[in-house]
């Protein structure tokens, strides 16, 4: 192997080894290799851990024969030889026939991938019609083979470190979720204990209006409960998929029109300001549907008090599009990626009672609707959560 080969190498091996996504390290090993190692597919097969069985995981056709769709064209069969003898494999023709379709004449060159993280993998190479791979075409090879099992080892210890980092956050929600439920719970049983003692003190007298003001005290305290309990169990149904859903045709815009008259019969003072398009029905279940949307109201209110609340509704088609923008303080960048997920509380909002199941909540509703929800923000200046539903395809 002479300096300029040796130089190359180094060059490119840099060039992977800087690349963040494993395809894109993988298409620079291979492409960069080309001028010095002529092949026409190149293919990595793994060996899944559970099933046992061979799996494709990379493939690029550069050469002669790309729309070729024969096994032979991505050696599958020399992989699962390269598995099963762990050492590398040479195949060619039998015969070469006279025919100008190389495709139907592959040269194919597989080296076993040494991957810590899997029990095996193969990297193999095709030439439709030769020539024969040379002893230097070999060394090549078996360099990018090594350097494609580090490039997979790095992707698979990158996937083990997300996967580790969302249980840990997982897990953190839920301790942060088990001192707020506990918080949330003991708040309005020591409102319910408390007034109830009072009323039942046999010291004191209180008259009429006392004893119903600590009675209403009592039943707004109790419908709290009552309303954190029920998210909880509902946030379970919908995790476990039990939740059943009442799908019938709904107008949308009717249907916010009526949510937004209910809130504002409790809370007088929030402006509401509509702009309604009319819209075709989208298949829902309409108590689903309303439930989302008082929780957006509700996070309008508790996050955005005193803000004027703006909802829009805009058709696309085959889809509806739903807007409830607020104007806000605003949420932090950092923070939108996660405000879906169960138990998620934006930091500092320790003020503002919560569990951080609403919008995990409202997400899954609107999922099984087979729409999707998001949230976007500018800090001083609001909040929007966007809505998009499909339109009743029946009607």
């Amino acid at each position: 192997m002479d300096n300029s080969t040796l130089s190359l190498l180094h060059h490119v091996f840099k060039e992977v080894q800087q690349k963040q996504d494993w395809r894109t390290a993988l298409d620079a090993l291979f492409v960069s290799l080309r001028g010095s190692f002529v092949f026409d597919n190149v293919a990595i097969y793994l060996e899944e851990p559970q099933t046992k069985s061979l799996e494709i995981a990379y493939a690029r056709a550069m050469g002669r024969g790309k729309t070729a769709e024969a096994d032979a064209a991505w050696g599958e069969r020399v992989a699962m030889e390269v598995l099963a003898a762990q050492k590398m494999i040479l195949k060619k023709p039998k015969t070469v026939p006279r025919t100008s379709d190389r495709v139907t004449q592959p040269y194919l060159l597989g080296i076993p991938l040494n991957i810590v993280s899997r029990p095996g993998g193969a990297l193999v190479f095709i030439r439709f019609g030769g020539p024969e791979y040379s002893e230097l075409h070999v060394q090549i090879a078996s360099l990018q083979a090594f350097w494609s099992a580090a490039v997979i080892e790095r992707r698979d210890l990158q996937e083990a470190r997300a996967e580790l980092d969302s249980v840990q956050r997982q897990m953190r929600l839920q301790d942060d979720f088990v001192s707020t439920i506990s918080h949330e719970l003991r708040t309005p049983l020591g409102f319910i204990k408390g007034y109830s003692t009072s009323l039942l003190r046999q010291d004191t007298k209180w008259d009429e209006a006392t004893q119903r003001e600590f009675l209403n005290i009592i039943d707004e305290e109790a419908d709290r409960l009552t309303r954190l309990i029920e998210d909880m169990l509902e946030s379970a149904r919908l995790q476990s998929k039990t939740l059943q859903f009442k799908f019938s045709p709904v107008r949308i815009d009717a249907l916010i029109r009526d949510v937004a008259t209910r809130v504002n019969t409790h809370q007088p003072n929030l402006v509401i300001q509509l702009s309604l398009d009319s819209l075709p029905p989208v298949l829902g279940d309409s108590v689903r549907l309303s439930q989302v949307f008082e929780n957006l109201f509700s996070n309008a209110i508790k996050y955005a008090p005193g803000s004027k609340l703006t909802i829009g509704t805009k058709s696309l088609g085959k889809r509806v599009r739903i807007s409830f923008a607020d104007e806000g303080e605003g949420i932090p960048e950092d923070f939108l990626p996660f405000l879906f997920e169960r138990f998620y509380r934006v930091p500092g909002e320790r003020t503002v009672t919560g569990t951080g199941l609403g919008l995990y909540i409202c997400k899954q509703i609107i999922m099984a609707h087979h729409g999707k929800i998001w949230v976007e923000s500018v800090l001083d200046e609001g909040t929007t959560f966007y809505i998009e539903l499909p339109t009743d395809p029946t009607l």
